[in-house]
């Protein structure tokens, strides 16, 4: 029996990429130590992937920053702004450049976005007409040699060159797909390179099981047809995942491919017609280990389902996999010393699903499993009979849920009369919440979880940031102040933390994007809150200014999606759990005296599923859990909303639903694209649509964020137009934070100037 991953988790476990990164960035190591850092990286994720008995191991998905980018590179899709790159390739500086952008030279990153449905963010590719597709990075043969050097038996892992061109973006009015057969030619060169020394080729193409534009739909097996041309006595196995296939059956079942990998957790629904229909000779490839989720594979489902699919398909054309890249996953559940043993023995991190993957096919290869199948029994049984999972006062209050509840009492014109206490400007001026967490910060948190700090003298240290805070706003101008959360560890974890039915790991990182790691809590059992957790922090800040200071929350949707969450229980019902939670704290807020309330939804497009068919359920739940959440206020109280990082165009009406007084939107990696929804959508109410990248280290200019307010004006009335960064500032430093809002602060006083009026 065959067996394999989709990929492995790059970051390492003690998150020995990202140092390595950030080190290289600030001058600290040199290319050389860091090259070693992966070299060591990769090794030893393929020797964890040899030692559970897999048959392959994974190349091909170590990216030094993201596997989208490392495709643009290999194309050599570098946009002209980043200069031209010579006949070596693409380098790393040039990789680095297009990801993150270039401060010195005042160059804007590649816009980022969402990879699909997941919480990981990929750098979006630019087509120009001057683009022509050529051999520009080779590491992914490179890694491949390197791993057959070393004693491994490699699949390398590629993005397709449909879901690649899909998720291009391409200059004002020229059509990407021109460029298709160029850019198939140089996949072409590589596989048929990779098929001296490999017998199995992955090409992911996840875009078979969301909605294809038609070009893809008619490129689709002509593509592929000349890719296994190329591939000559090499298979190539097409991986489709996050849902099924579904209308794209015919076109992945007609590639010509070997084989096919279907995600059985979040595709298993078309697993009958995949069966029925599955050519003489294509290999069938069972995604049945969870790759996005952290709970051990039930092994008795499992097996029922890969008895019957062995039994179609026959044992030669059978493969057991993980359902996804364990991208998504933690590195390894042994790192966890302090997570209570009982939850521990539900779950498995990646190495652990490895060695699911192995020990199901030893199961059906007749291997003696018969301890490894009784320890999974016990888990699985502990896990649905434990006290821990069910509260019954929690699930009747959820059912008392009204109508009534769901919806603010006035309208938002009427709300705005009634908040015209806030004697806002023209052009009123925000952060979105937090501000550069510094080392200090860091480290003083440190020593209170280790005990070595006291409470009531970090409570002081965190005083004094947040004094510290208020009064640097209060010097840049801005109109609506923050706390600067410095409280906080994590946006998620940190509400997580103060609710019942969550845990938490000491280890548990998963890549969000390049260096960036996040650290999701585990949804095991029913949620509540067990008091205010924001409202001293929110009323100390407020009690430093005459301003209004906004209370800081994280969204019901944002929880649920950053989180990994039970699967014994629908996703909507666990959203409606934390929404009567958040609802409290809401209600505590502005009992408070918080009159300005910002409920953030970054994941709120995130959670979507893939198909437009399948949405408007989603959006009708993800939208009352928002309602439910922020409606229990005065009509005199502002509510904030804040959205990041995905497409929002083809759910502005659901965006609208959500009726937030105010909300804040990505847009300026994309240069204000978002607002081609207001071209048809007449948005009701207030936006702050995004006008400096957080995510990139550059300090933008007031012009530049003036032109990017032009742009907005000719869809959003000046009278509801806030001006606000991307995102959050925590991840950036004090300098270019301050520098970036002084411009920010005069570009919206230029325009006051420009466009006033008397109210």
């Amino acid at each position: 029996m065959k067996k394999h991953i989709a990929g492995f988790p790059r970051i390492g476990v003690g998150r020995e990429l990202k140092k390595a990164l950030e080190a290289y960035w600030k001058g600290v190591i040199s290319q050389e130590v860091l090259e070693a850092t992966c070299r060591r990286l990769k090794l030893h994720h393929w020797g964890i992937q040899e030692s559970a008995g897999l048959s392959y191991v994974a190349t091909g998905d170590f990216s030094l920053y993201d596997h989208v980018l490392d495709v643009t590179a290999m194309l050599g899709a570098v946009p002209e702004r980043f200069g031209e790159f010579d006949a070596a390739g693409v380098g790393i500086d040039t990789y680095f450049r297009m990801a993150r952008g270039d401060a010195a030279a005042n160059i804007a990153a590649m816009e980022m976005t969402k990879w699909f449905n997941t919480n990981y963010h990929y750098i979006v590719p630019e087509i120009s007409p001057s683009f022509s597709p050529s051999l520009s990075s080779r590491r992914i043969v490179e890694d491949t040699r390197e791993a057959i050097k070393a004693g491994f038996r490699p699949k390398p892992v590629l993005v397709g060159p449909v879901t690649w061109l899909s998720l291009a973006k391409a200059s004002e009015g020229y059509d990407r797909w021109e460029k298709l057969e160029e850019v198939v030619a140089v996949y072409c060169g590589i596989l048929s390179e990779l098929a001296e020394f490999c017998s199995l080729i992955q090409l992911d193409e996840p875009v078979l099981c969301a909605d294809m534009v038609p070009q893809a739909i008619e490129a689709f097996v002509p593509v592929y047809k000349r890719l296994n041309a190329a591939s000559g006595n090499a298979s190539l196995l097409l991986a489709t995942y996050f849902d099924t296939l579904d209308d794209n059956l015919d076109l992945a079942l007609s590639s010509g491919c070997g084989g096919l990998h279907v995600d059985l957790v979040r595709g298993r629904g078309c697993l009958e017609q995949v069966l029925g229909s599955l050519p003489s000779g294509m290999i069938f490839s069972a995604g049945i280990v969870d790759g996005r989720n952290i709970w051990k594979t039930d092994f008795e489902q499992a097996l029922d389902v890969l008895v019957r699919i062995r039994g179609d398909v026959g044992e030669e054309r059978f493969m057991i996999a993980s359902s996804c890249s364990l991208l998504h996953s933690p590195v390894d559940l042994e790192e966890e010393t302090s997570l209570n043993p009982e939850l521990k023995n539900w779950m498995a991190f990646a190495v652990q699903k490895c060695d699911e993957i192995s020990v199901l096919g030893d199961i059906l290869d007749c291997w003696d499993c018969s301890e490894a199948l009784i320890e999974n029994t016990e888990a699985i049984q502990s896990r649905r009979n434990s006290a821990w999972v069910e509260n019954k006062e929690i699930r009747e209050h959820c059912a008392s849920i009204s109508d009534q509840m769901l919806h603010r009492s006035s309208t938002y014109q009427e709300r705005r009369e009634k908040q015209a206490w806030l004697n806002l400007p023209l052009f009123p001026t925000t952060t979105i919440g937090s501000f550069p967490q510094t080392a200090e910060v860091r480290r003083q948190r440190r020593l209170f979880s280790k005990g070595t700090l006291g409470a009531g003298e970090y409570e002081q240290f965190l005083k004094d940031e947040i004094r510290e805070i208020i009064g640097r706003q209060e010097d840049l101008g801005l109109d609506v102040l923050v706390h600067g959360e410095v409280e906080r560890n994590d946006m998620v974890e940190y509400f997580g933390q103060q609710m019942e039915g969550f845990c938490f790991t000491e280890n548990g990182w998963v890549q969000s994007y390049g260096s960036r790691c996040v650290k999701p809590p585990i949804i095991y059992g029913d949620v509540s809150r067990s008091g205010p957790m924001t409202v001293e922090w929110s009323t100390f800040a407020q009690s430093l200014t005459t301003k209004p200071v906004k209370g800081m929350l994280t969204g019901p949707v944002t929880i649920l999606s950053w989180s990994f969450v039970r699967d014994d229980l629908e996703r909507s019902e666990v959203c409606r759990q934390i929404a009567l939670a958040l609802r409290d704290e809401v209600q505590d807020l502005e009992h408070a005296g918080i009159r300005v309330i910002q409920i953030d939804e970054a994941a709120l497009s995130e959670g979507m599923p893939l198909k437009k068919k399948d949405r408007a359920s989603y959006l009708r739940w993800a939208v009352d859990a928002f309602r439910l959440t922020s409606s229990g206020v005065s009509d005199s109280t502002q509510i904030h909303t804040h959205m990041c990082y995905s497409e929002f165009n083809h759910i502005i009406g659901a965006i609208a639903a959500m009726d937030a007084d105010v909300i804040s939107i990505e847009s300026s990696r994309s240069r204000m694209e978002l607002l081609d929804a207001f071209r048809d959508f007449r948005y009701p109410n207030e936006i702050g649509p995004g006008i400096y990248d957080i995510h990139s280290p550059r300090v933008p200019s007031k012009e530049e964020m003036m032109k990017l307010l032009e742009k907005a004006l000719v869809f959003i009335p000046k009278e509801r137009l806030w001006v606000n960064p991307d995102c959050g500032l925590k991840t950036r430093a004090w300098p270019e934070t301050l520098a970036s809002l002084r411009n920010m602060v005069a570009a919206a006083h230029a325009l006051r100037d420009i466009h006033s009026y008397v109210c």
